[in-house]
């Protein structure tokens, strides 16, 4: 039931840099008034933080939810109720699903699907091929959150490899440019040297260099080449190498054409940990070496990754079992995303005040979600509130993913997502979903 009015008292809130005591009143979905202290007004519901942490939710702006086509794997339900387990309050979801959603009719009929299933906000990415410029040249700011561009191995007719097509894209390009960057003649040259070596027996270990650092750095290189030749509004998603970080610059998001996100996966496993969970950790692109995890958050900290996101891509732990070759790429991730950088908090790697702006407050400004995002008046109550000091255990029994594993399992986290408002309604709380569905179309490309 909808939360017509709560109070959130001796809250300690994090947002803009800042950590504060005080208390919080949300009425009608939005955040009313934060102040030093409120008094509860009338028969209002009041939920006492008790000092703990109360920060704006993570808006995730690269998920795939498996609908339509995939939903033996996940589907907009399952994975939004992972996801508001996790503190995420927002999700942007990929194209690559089947059919593929190229067209604008397809994105409108996920937005359908979406609508009173999604516990967390949606917005969903139209995708780029090589034949639907007139397509993707015709798209509204208002019809999706941005163009995703495969510049590297996809699957179907998703891959964008015609030069004289990314040159046309980059230049006409109505909304922001998101890209997959990897080099796939690389790609494929690395597989054979790797099958001439072990035949179909190929180690784990063996993947980040296949999907290798120079992969990676052709395709984003080129990918930062064009933007910057066309003067389009590019970010590129899931960077995982050192090389790559020399590509982006430090400074404010708001003065950047140019942008780069990280995933959770690659800050918190390196290629050390493939001994251990082998094609649990596959994923595309690959999981690097201990000194790129290293580059990677030392951009985190810098500011040349100006974004953190998830990458959620589940598979089934049968498919996932299967050899080298065979293992689809992607790991489920919404439900201990958070998590799993409060670990890096913890280690003293990053501070709690950048984490909170590289996971609520920058995606809301560069893809320009309308009041969200931060823990502001008049802002849409989107709330996690976090235990720092309660340990919570990652098995794949909790995994509320449909896939039903984690890769994660084993992992005694030392923070707790206590509870999730979406829209101001409470959706997760003391580890159980509340069966509210407060998910709500995003206003994406509103202001930036």
């Amino acid at each position: 039931m909808a939360e017509d009015s709560l109070l959130i008292t001796n809250a300690r809130l994090v947002n803009e840099g800042h950590v504060t005591d005080g208390d919080l009143r949300v009425r009608n979905g939005r955040i009313e008034t934060i102040a030093p202290s409120l008094a509860a007004a009338g028969s209002e519901t009041v939920l006492d933080a008790a000092g703990r942490h109360l920060v704006p939710g993570f808006i995730d702006d690269q998920v795939h939810f498996r609908e339509p086509g995939l939903t033996h794997k996940g589907d907009m339900a399952t994975e939004s109720a992972a996801a508001v387990a996790g503190g995420i309050t927002s999700f942007m979801e990929m194209p690559n699903v089947k059919p593929p959603t190229t067209t604008r009719a397809a994105v409108a009929e996920k937005y359908a699907r979406a609508a009173g299933r999604a516990r967390a906000n949606f917005a969903f990415y139209i995708g780029a091929t090589n034949d639907n410029l007139d397509e993707l040249r015709a798209v509204t700011p208002a019809e999706a959150c941005g163009i995703k561009v495969f510049m590297g191995a996809s699957t179907g007719n998703m891959l964008v490899d015609k030069a004289e097509v990314l040159e046309q894209l980059f230049a006409d390009a109505p909304l922001l440019i998101a890209t997959h960057c990897e080099d796939t003649p690389m790609i494929q040259a690395n597989e054979a040297a790797a099958r001439q070596k072990y035949g179909d027996d190929v180690p784990m270990s063996e993947h980040r260099l296949i999907r290798s650092e120079q992969a990676c750095f052709r395709s984003s290189s080129m990918a930062v080449d064009l933007a910057r030749r066309h003067d389009a509004r590019l970010h590129v998603l899931h960077l995982t190498t050192a090389r790559e970080m020399e590509l982006f610059r430090s400074g404010p998001l708001d003065t950047k054409r140019i942008t780069a996100e990280v995933c959770v996966h690659h800050l918190y496993f390196c290629a050390d940990d493939y001994e251990r969970l082998g094609t649990r950790i596959k994923c595309n692109p690959a999981i690097k070496t201990a000194a790129d995890r290293q580059s990677l958050l030392a951009a985190f900290r810098d500011d040349r990754i100006d974004v953190v996101a998830t990458d959620h891509a589940p598979h089934l732990a049968d498919e996932k079992a299967e050899s080298y070759f065979k293992a689809p790429a992607g790991l489920p991730l919404v439900q201990h995303a958070l998590q799993s950088l409060l670990e890096l908090y913890h280690d003293g790697l990053l501070p709690l005040e950048l984490i909170v702006r590289k996971a609520s407050h920058a995606p809301a400004q560069l893809f320009g979600i309308a009041d969200r995002g931060f823990l502001r008046e008049g802002y849409w109550a989107d709330l996690v509130l976090l235990d720092l000091d309660r340990p919570t255990p990652a098995t794949d029994a909790t995994a509320l993913s449909k896939c039903g594993w984690t890769p994660f399992d084993g992992v005694n986290f030392r923070s707790t997502i206590t509870a999730t408002l979406v829209n101001g309604q409470l959706a997760w709380q003391d580890g159980q979903l509340t069966g509210a569905i407060p998910g709500q179309r995003l206003n994406c490309n509103a202001a930036r």
